[in-house]
């Protein structure tokens, strides 16, 4: 172990890890970052085809990125976003704007994921407190939903792992049981059901909808569930019944948007709008630490009066709007806006997903291969007849993950599904190494 390992281990409590593991897997010390490879301080090279968390949208060091973000450091570093403004983040909004699901017109910017959730469930709520609905004061979510770890965010979450500890100091959320498209109760198939799993919905919009200010979603793609992916017509199911019941539908789409499900936000598979969306994660490029999240003319109205009505919206974060992180938006809206990493994106999904079901399907332990996008997810089961997952305590999946990082790949799993969610970028001999690395890895642990 290195002498930076051994500072790191005495200093630094990791996020999400038992920091007991640290002691047979040391901490890496990466140097420097290039397209969808890191490097280490020995010179050792990692494929990261998890996007660093999702968020490495372009590659690492993205040469254009680079640049915009070195002229604005030399031109404004922050300021105040109370009363204060400035170019790039102006910009950042009108560009926006232009490609945004219809109707998402307003703009609050926070400085991570948990907070624009946090900050879209303040606003739901106090909407409806000023519109003559007090009553509703509560939030629908998902089952297996995560949308980030602050109070609020975790409580209209349902991963175990994350919340189950904290359950008693969490807020009373109303859960609607998610769809289940890889062990449907109903024996239906993903691509071609009408999803009468929407009917769990309906009963609890019946039950609780009046009491109700917003439903939160992952639009298509419930990401620490295990890449759980669910039809768009059950996306539009939920809209309608929002509609119904004067319910606000917030999106999550902070690891969805920026074309990782194959369309640049993933609303637009379905054909609707959300009412309120929260964007990070790809926002940019995984440069900087930056959310926000964009809301309606109706919303909006609803907070605008007299500064002593108390109708303004109250919250505020340090770095809200921050100069650096907007030329980091910005610059990756400059690489995407002419469509062209978008639809090669799109067309590599497909040779993706191609190699994916040749090498892994008829292994005896894989009961899935699902993706959207680039992004594609392998389950991994003790039966693939009856889809009986592997005992939890043996962490297939972790022990894949140690084995592949050996060999050069990141393949960081969630539980026991080995996924990959590359950046937008990433080029075909890649994909057919990283999968010859992770077949490699999974026949090693799995053979013993």
């Amino acid at each position: 172990m290195n002498d930076l390992a051994e500072k790191d281990l005495k200093y630094i409590w990791h996020p999400c890890s038992q920091m007991k593991d640290y002691e047979e897997l040391k901490p890496i010390v990466i140097e420097r970052g290039e397209g969808v490879y890191l490097y280490d301080t020995e010179g050792k090279r990692y494929m990261d085809v998890i996007s660093s968390w999702w968020c490495n949208l372009l590659g690492h060091c993205n040469p254009h990125i680079s640049a915009e973000i070195k002229k604005q450091a030399d031109k404004l570093e922050h300021v105040i976003f109370a009363n204060f403004t400035h170019e790039q983040a102006i910009k950042l909004c009108e560009r926006l704007s232009k490609i945004l699901p219809e109707g998402l017109c307003k703009f609050n910017f926070t400085d991570n994921g948990s907070s624009a959730i946090e900050a879209a469930m303040k606003v739901s709520f106090q909407y409806h407190e000023q519109t003559g609905n007090p009553q509703k004061t509560r939030f629908m979510a998902l089952t297996e939903a995560y949308h980030g770890e602050t109070i609020g965010a975790l409580s209209v979450g349902d991963c175990d792992l994350y919340t189950k500890l904290y359950k008693p100091i969490l807020m009373d959320v109303i859960k609607i049981e998610a769809p289940d498209c890889f062990r449907c109760p109903y024996g239906k198939k993903r691509d071609t059901c009408n999803c009468k799993c929407a009917e769990k919905a309906v009963k609890t919009f019946a039950k609780y909808g009046n009491e109700t200010c917003a439903l939160l979603v992952e639009p298509l793609l419930q990401g620490s569930a295990g890449m759980k992916i669910y039809p768009p017509l059950y996306l539009k199911k939920l809209r309608t019944l929002c509609d119904e019941y004067n319910v606000h539908l917030i999106a999550d789409e902070i690891a969805t948007g920026y074309g990782r499900t194959g369309k640049m936000f993933a609303f637009e598979h379905a054909g609707v709008s959300p009412d309120i969306m929260c964007l990070s994660k790809g926002l940019t490029g995984g440069y900087m630490p930056m959310a926000l999240f964009v809301t309606t003319q109706k919303i909006y109205d609803a907070f605008y009066d007299d500064y002593n009505t108390g109708k303004a919206f109250m919250h505020s974060h340090t770095y809200s709007g921050n100069p650096l992180a907007c030329s980091c938006a910005n610059a990756v809206l400059d690489l995407m806006e002419d469509g062209t990493i978008l639809k090669r994106a799109q067309e590599n999904a497909v040779y993706f997903n191609n190699i994916i079901k040749e090498k892994f399907l008829s292994h005896p332990n894989v009961g899935e291969v699902r993706h959207i996008g680039l992004i594609n997810a392998i389950e991994l089961v003790k039966n693939k007849e009856t889809k009986e997952s592997l005992d939890s305590k043996l962490r297939t999946g972790y022990q894949i993950y140690k084995k592949a990082l050996k060999k050069g790949v990141i393949l960081r799993p969630l539980g026991d599904v080995i996924y990959f969610n590359p950046p937008l970028t990433i080029e075909r001999k890649d994909m057919d190494y990283a999968t010859d690395i992770a077949l490699e890895c999974l026949n090693e642990i799995l053979s013993n």
